[in-house]
């Protein structure tokens, strides 16, 4: 086994990723490098990102480590641009201009190291009328028509956290084009800036969407269609005990064996008949609401039904299919996700906990090569 491939170190090992300290999407996206293998380094900033956030608990700041460089005095642009000499990848989440403005944009960066992929995550972009802009993640989802998509019919669009927009059209695509921009790089020595957009990511998100509209398979409007909630064997119902069970048996063969294990096949409406969607789903509805989750999850266990119990977050990582593979993990008394996705030949892991503010400052002006690190 080589060095590189040491378990626990990841796919990525060897990489160098400067993260620019921020909110929400750009250090997720740090963190999933970091939990690949790469050696993030964090610049935060003297005081913090302002988050009200236990930085000891905050899990995206795992697997990194952490220097505090205060970008707005003399010297503070120099030690960054010591640290994206030796980088591969840079990661920044400002408005666009801001980072030129701290002397830390693309041009003087790219100066120090050609190489360099720049990755800049906002929501609007780095062009358009918007792009000057404040926002947040419901703002982005609102104007990409992905959260009008979401919710019933007759109540107002639903937020799902912040989930979809910063972190799925967020921090993945960053991500995604980190790597394809550092695959470039290395093939041709020459680096360049990979501007994700939320907006972007969570538009390209909805292709299919966009190709069943056009295709005359998809209503323009929520709770009438096949995943949107409008079909009613591909949703959530309610249990006797106030608690909810999902609902996914859109093929005939998984459709008929939920049936009979609901307990209403031969007397439900014809699912065929869009007109009696309303009828089954309060068939369905009905039965449901005859016992508690935990029965429900008993007669549905073993099955093709595709009926799953609507878990909490604290109770997930409890079910048994997740608890054996490890889905979740624990590591210095916090419960957390575990890195995904899984590597055959470079297993990951996690290896530290959150990096505290200015902590790692000696191993990493060591490591890196960086001595102005150590001066105040």
């Amino acid at each position: 086994m080589t060095e590189a491939e040491k378990p626990g170190d990841g796919p990525l090992t060897g990489v160098r990723v400067v993260e620019l300290a921020g909110i929400g999407p750009g250090p997720f996206a740090a963190m999933l490098l970091a939990d690949l293998g790469a050696d993030v380094v964090r610049v935060d900033r003297p005081g913090g990102p302002g988050l009200a956030i236990d930085p000891a608990r905050d899990v995206t700041n795992r697997n990194k480590r952490s220097v505090v460089v205060d970008l707005k005095s003399p010297d503070g642009p120099g030690r960054v641009l010591d640290l994206a000499a030796r980088a591969d990848a840079l990661i920044e989440g400002f408005r666009p201009g801001v980072a030129e403005r701290l002397g830390v944009g693309p041009g003087p960066c790219h100066a120090r190291n050609p190489r360099l992929v720049y990755g800049r995550m906002t929501g609007w972009g780095q062009q358009g009328p918007l792009a000057p802009r404040a926002g947040h993640d419901i703002t982005y989802l609102a104007l990409t028509g992905t959260l009008g998509m979401i919710g019933a019919p007759d109540r107002p669009p639903a937020v799902p956290a912040n989930l979809l927009g910063d972190y799925a059209g967020g921090s993945l695509y960053l991500v995604v084009g980190l790597l394809a921009a550092l695959h470039h790089a290395r093939a041709t020595g020459t680096g360049q800036v990979v501007d994700a957009a939320i907006v972007d990511g969570a538009a390209h998100l909805a292709a299919m969407i966009h190709g069943m509209l056009a295709a005359g398979g998809w209503q323009d409007r929520r709770g009438a269609n096949l995943l949107d909630g409008g079909c009613p064997f591909y949703g959530t119902y309610e249990t006797a005990d106030g608690r909810y069970m999902a609902v996914g048996a859109l093929e005939r063969r998984f459709y008929d064996e939920f049936l009979a294990l609901l307990g209403i096949a031969g007397r439900a409406p014809d699912r065929d008949d869009p007109a009696r969607w309303e009828e089954l789903r309060e068939a369905i509805a009905a039965r449901f609401r005859t016992r508690t989750r935990d029965e429900w999850t008993a007669v549905f266990e073993g099955s093709d039904a595709c009926v799953a119990p609507v878990l909490s977050l604290r109770e997930a990582p409890h079910h048994p299919h997740l608890a054996a593979r490890s889905t979740f993990t624990g590591h210095g008394g916090l419960t957390q996700p575990s890195p995904a996705p899984r590597f055959s030949a470079t297993p990951t892991a996690v290896r530290g906990g959150p990096a505290l503010p200015g902590a790692d400052t000696e191993s990493v002006a060591r490591d890196w090569d960086v001595p102005g690190l150590l001066t105040s």
